[in-house]
């Protein structure tokens, strides 16, 4: 049921969307500008994409040190496994099966490595507004945002850094915390969930331990910050496939933007909520609408296309059905029916 509905509500949201990216273009200028793009620039995009997602690769295996060490060359498959779920399926089940593919490969658990991706996306989040923060000032007299996106940043920024500090506190007092959770647990849970709910919290802020040591945390900061500029470049270099130019910095509010609106709920791989972002802040910016939207749907595909065609070879390496994938959506459906 609860995919169901997710798949509803994101066809909702994708379709309007994309109609409102593409209700008043010549779309036939479109596509006479993807005939004429210079597609040579698309292989080095696609090289430095991978570069981003290398170090994506590192920041987990940082992350999941206090657990276990786990080379970056087997993690490496098992984050390209979760890229190509949530690229196929609703409600970043990506997430969800990459900690249930890493169970079976490392004998981590699923609540331990779930933890460690939360952080991965609470850093995420902070470096893309840091991109936003950084860049919008000196764009402001190109581009009067919007007051409703304004809330949006502003509300998002605290939403982050309170998360941050929530699991900060977490990790550096875990005996402190399993006694708030123990004691909420007693008071608000029947006694048969007691047990199965304290020890799946109990493994979470065991995948918390990397934030005890301020060295880790920074060096995951610094990491995120490669991560994201490193994806920048590719956004730079399959500019240069199309007729125009902006400054590194423009793409990195288009990335910073588009990567916070695809936090909103559609259909995987973010069909819609990463197109009409990014062909706003382009258009913002004085890029003509025909090729904005050329450019972004061909720069939305570099991002889906490689990661999620090497995903399913990865998978079909690894011996992965697609039952597997059913079993992540069932703990996702767990995790949302839970109490």
């Amino acid at each position: 049921m609860f995919r169901r509905w997710q798949f509803w509500l994101g066809l909702i949201v994708s379709a309007a969307f994309l109609w409102l990216a593409l209700r008043q273009l010549k779309l036939e200028e479109v596509v006479n500008i993807l005939r004429a793009a210079n597609y040579v620039w698309l292989l080095p995009g696609v090289a430095v994409y991978f570069v981003a997602v290398a170090a994506r690769t590192w920041r987990w295996q940082v992350l999941l040190k206090p657990l276990k060490v786990v080379s970056v060359r087997r993690l490496f498959p098992v984050v390209v496994i979760g890229y190509m779920g949530n690229n196929i399926y609703p409600a970043r089940i990506g997430e969800l099966l990459r900690a249930y593919v890493l169970r079976h490969n490392e004998q981590i658990s699923i609540s331990s490595s779930l933890a460690t991706i939360v952080v991965e996306r609470l850093f995420d989040g902070l470096v893309v507004l840091l991109f936003v923060f950084l860049v919008l000032p000196s764009a402001q007299a190109q581009w009067d945002l919007p007051e409703s996106m304004r809330a949006l940043i502003a509300a998002g920024s605290l939403l982050f850094f309170a998360a941050l500090v929530v699991f900060l506190a977490l990790a550096a007092h875990p005996d402190m915390a399993s006694r708030v959770y123990g004691f909420l647990i007693v008071r608000l849970l029947p006694h048969r969930l007691r047990a199965p709910v304290g020890g799946l919290l109990d493994r979470f802020v065991t995948g918390l331990s990397a934030l005890r040591d301020f060295r880790q945390v920074l060096v995951v900061f610094l990491i995120t910050l490669v991560v994201w500029l490193v994806e920048t470049a590719t956004y730079w270099l399959v500019m240069h496939a199309f007729p125009f130019e902006v400054p590194f910095t423009t793409l990195m509010l288009m990335n910073g933007v588009a990567n916070l609106v695809t936090t909103i709920p559609a259909l995987p791989g973010y069909i819609g909520t990463f197109d009409l972002p990014g062909i706003a802040v382009l258009v913002a910016f004085g890029v003509d609408p025909e090729i904005a939207t050329s450019y972004t749907l061909v720069l939305h595909a570099v991002l889906w296309l490689p990661i999620t065609l090497l995903g399913l070879f990865y998978m079909v390496r690894q011996s992965l059905r697609w039952s597997d994938l059913a079993k992540a959506a069932d703990l996702q459906d767990a995790r949302a029916a839970a109490p």
